[in-house]
């Protein structure tokens, strides 16, 4: 798989980038634009390279990694077309491999074989990941109503 592992930001580098995050969401929550001009100048007022045109997607994912650097937590990026196997999905969602391998069987997780082995999608983990998300929500709702209608009846 190819990833890129980034350490744990350093005590100023966390503290340089909660501050630079706090701006670009500030600058962002104010704004509808459909991109963002970015400048930079030196003391004088000149413009050292030219002008950047980001669309305000591209800088909620810097906010993102700025909020992750600031929390002092490493991070790891992954390709979103790469295949895992399933000691990666596992290590991904947080699970054992043998859960995974249960998921697959049960189809609720896609893979494919190649050979013998299992290789899953990014895309299908963190549509996997969303789904249980969901199904824990409804759940949870159930319960309330459960516990309601409980309380009612009393």
């Amino acid at each position: 798989m190819s990833q890129h592992v980034l350490d744990p930001a350093s005590e100023a580098e966390a503290e340089m980038a909660g501050v630079a995050r706090a701006c670009l969401v500030a600058a962002l929550d104010h704004s509808n634009a459909e991109f963002i001009k970015i400048s930079i100048t030196t003391g004088d007022g000149v413009t050292q390279i030219p002008e950047l045109q980001l669309p305000p997607r591209a800088l909620r994912f810097f906010a993102d990694v700025l909020r992750q650097m600031a929390k002092r937590e490493p991070m790891l990026l992954v390709p979103q077309k790469c295949e895992l196997t399933t000691q990666e999905a596992a290590a991904f969602l947080n699970v054992s491999r043998p859960f995974v391998i249960k998921e697959i069987d049960a189809n609720r997780l896609k893979c494919r074989l190649v050979n013998s082995h299992r290789r899953i999608e990014f895309e299908e983990l963190v549509r996997y990941q969303e789904a249980q998300k969901q199904r824990s929500e409804n759940a949870l709702q159930k319960l309330r109503q459960y516990s309601d209608d409980i309380g009612e009846a009393l």
